[in-house]
């Protein structure tokens, strides 16, 4: 249906273009209410904008909470399935094996989907240059023998010939498109411009395609094409050739709709990757079965070995079968067998030694005082003696001292061994018991020439701790410090942090080895033992200072060098039941710094002197130290 338009003549002149009057338009009552209408265009837009503002702002907000919640999330599943990764063979092996499976499993999809693919696009593509060779011969056969005069007779014969090569029914088997071919010299009197299925168009057909058979003769030519249907895009095999009809030169193209064998192969590939994730699921099943068959006995030997080691001596593998796992398994309670053996023999070995200890200790008391009485007394009447008995009088008093300080760390030892030392602890000024440490020390040092320095915070440290048995270990490590100073002087440094107070021993004596640094804190060692017993002490002095530290829960550490002298350290709590994070001085003794300490002094107690008494010193001294969480042996590269 054609509708008729009239055209509607446009204004000239000035009038032409001038813009209507919207105030005129409306009438003379609107020209008084459009001003205010436009005076509160921009408080609205200030509304809008602040309300736009505000909801960007609120989206923002939400936006950067989801975000700051969920890279945690991300990061603690990563952190967990690494450590699940590192501490779990089974873990570690099953999904191996399902990586392995997936990817496995992936590439023999793959091959097998493209060569189905490859397979059915072939054999349908085979079907349609077939089937279009034939119907081409039948369409060029029935141009070839048609008797038409005018236009209308051979659209009409263009049309059915075309109609029975497409094979209407319930569904349609095949397209067409009919077109003519462009730029033809010969004169076209009667002829059909174009003819194509419904929906279809001349577009669908690939241009490479139409350029291959324009310029080529009787050869046929085939591509993939998209081809509508309905309200859907189907793939499509389109094969051209040309045909001819009353001297005109056409492109015959017949589509073939290969949207079955795309579903056929979806419903293949369905089946694969179902398949696939099934098998997977199977092998990893399979895999968490098998490797928990075989890890489980080396966890459940893992936990025995835990409780063997704390102590539970008892504790068996349950051994079942005759295989490698239950042959590992027997071996292993074995083994435990015997370690129980031999531990219960070495801990009644010890206990019997201890108690001998104690025993003998206690029980030689008593003929150790008579004997001292009388060492006393031959002492005090040596002046009567002629030189030989005035010295062998002198002799004696002085071995029986030692004897009796030996046999007071017999004593002491036992009782740490026996489990029954107790701390006594009670808020104690620790630079008072320094104070007199040194003051005691004094003769010590006048006689071997050397000076005690302390350097230490004005103001006193209060720390909760047994001031005995702290006197004794600065005692030891002071003593210690003056005998193999060789006469140089020896600094003792006091600095308290937060949580713990230190104290440094450092003398520059002859120093350590690091193979006697390893043994400074054992029983009954000394740095050299072809030295005169008149040095140094009976070897228990250093033990007996870690035990007393273990008390404490604090540190004893020790640094040294050969030659250039050692550095001893003791570290407690300032308050008992907290950990000691940091001791606040230095462990090598280069550069000793106070930290946090804003008033500190140098005090010079004792200069050298003629006289001096002799006094208990430690044994052993080294490059060892004590371990912070132990009081065993720390490394000597540790600072505060």
């Amino acid at each position: 249906m054609v509708s008729a338009t009239k055209q509607v003549p446009e204004p000239s002149g000035p009038e032409a273009h001038r813009a209507p009057d919207p105030a005129a338009a409306k009438g003379p009552e609107h020209t008084d209410a459009l001003p205010a209408e436009l005076a509160t265009l921009p408080f609205r837009a200030r509304i809008w904008r602040r309300r736009g503002v505000i909801v960007g702002l609120r989206v923002g907000r939400l936006v950067q909470m989801g975000v700051t919640r969920f890279i945690p999330a991300v990061r603690f599943a990563g952190r967990s399935l690494r450590r699940r990764w590192r501490r779990s063979l089974q873990f570690r092996t099953v999904l191996t094996t399902l990586l392995l499976a997936v990817t496995s499993f992936g590439a023999v999809g793959a091959y097998l989907s493209n060569q189905i693919a490859n397979n059915l696009f072939q054999e349908r593509l085979t079907q349609a240059e077939s089937e279009t060779r034939y119907y081409v011969k039948q369409v060029q056969e029935t141009f070839d023998g048609a008797q038409v005069t005018d236009q209308s007779s051979v659209i009409t014969l263009v049309y059915d010939t075309l109609n029975a090569v497409e094979g209407r029914g319930s569904v349609i088997q095949r397209r067409y498109v009919f077109e003519a071919v462009p730029e033809q010299t010969k004169p076209r009197n009667r002829w059909v411009e174009s003819r194509a299925s419904d929906q279809l168009t001349v577009s669908v057909i690939p241009s490479g395609l139409r350029t291959a058979v324009q310029e080529t003769g009787k050869d046929q030519y085939w591509a993939s094409t998209i081809i509508p249907v309905g309200t859907e895009d189907r793939p499509g095999i389109a094969v051209g050739n040309k045909v001819t009809f009353n001297g005109t030169v056409y492109e015959l193209y017949l589509i073939y709709d290969v949207n079955t064998a795309q579903q056929t192969l979806d419903e293949i590939q369905g089946v694969l990757l179902a398949g696939g994730a099934v098998l997977v699921l199977m092998i990893g099943a399979i895999a968490w079965y098998v490797t928990r068959n075989v890890v489980s006995p080396v966890s459940h030997a893992a936990l025995v070995s835990e409780k063997l080691a704390a102590g539970q001596l008892q504790e068996r593998m349950v051994v079942k079968g005759e295989d490698e796992v239950a042959r590992l398994g027997a071996s292993f309670n074995h083994m435990a067998a015997s370690l129980q053996e031999q531990i219960t023999k070495l801990a009644m070995l010890s206990q019997m030694q201890q108690r001998f200890v104690s025993d003998v200790s206690h029980e030689l008391r008593t003929p150790l005082t008579t004997v001292r009485m009388a060492a006393e007394v031959l002492y005090d009447a040596r002046h009567d003696f002629d030189p030989i008995n005035k010295r062998s009088a002198e002799l004696l008093y002085n071995q029986v001292e030692r004897f009796q300080s030996l046999l007071a760390d017999l004593l002491e030892i036992s009782r740490f061994d026996a489990g029954v030392a107790m701390l006594d602890a009670e808020p104690e000024d620790i630079l008072q018991v320094i104070a007199h440490v040194i003051d005691g020390a004094a003769p010590v040092a006048a006689e071997y020439g050397s000076e005690i320095i302390l350097r230490a915070p004005a103001e006193g440290i209060v720390a909760e701790m047994d001031a005995r048995r702290i006197d004794r270990i600065l005692r030891n490590l002071i003593l210690n410090a003056v005998e193999h100073g060789e006469g140089r002087p020896v600094t003792v440094t006091v600095a308290a942090n937060q949580s713990a107070v230190g104290v440094a021993v450092r003398d520059q004596g002859i120093g350590m080895t690091p193979a006697e640094a390893a043994r400074v804190f054992d029983r009954f060692w000394r740095a050299d033992p072809a030295r005169a017993r008149t040095t140094g002490g009976s070897g228990l002095g250093l033990s007996i200072a870690m035990e007393d530290t273990k008390l404490h829960n604090g540190w004893l550490q020790a640094w040294g060098n050969k030659g250039r002298g050692a550095n001893f350290r003791l570290t407690i709590p300032l308050r008992q039941g907290e950990e000691i994070d940091r001791s606040p001085v230095q462990l090598e003794p280069e550069d000793i710094i106070l930290p946090d300490v804003p008033h500190a002094k140098n005090v010079l107690v004792l200069g050298p002197g003629p006289t001096g008494a002799s006094g208990s010193t430690a044994g052993g001294r080294g490059q060892g130290a004590g371990r912070p969480p132990a009081g065993t042996a720390a490394t000597p590269k540790e600072s505060s």
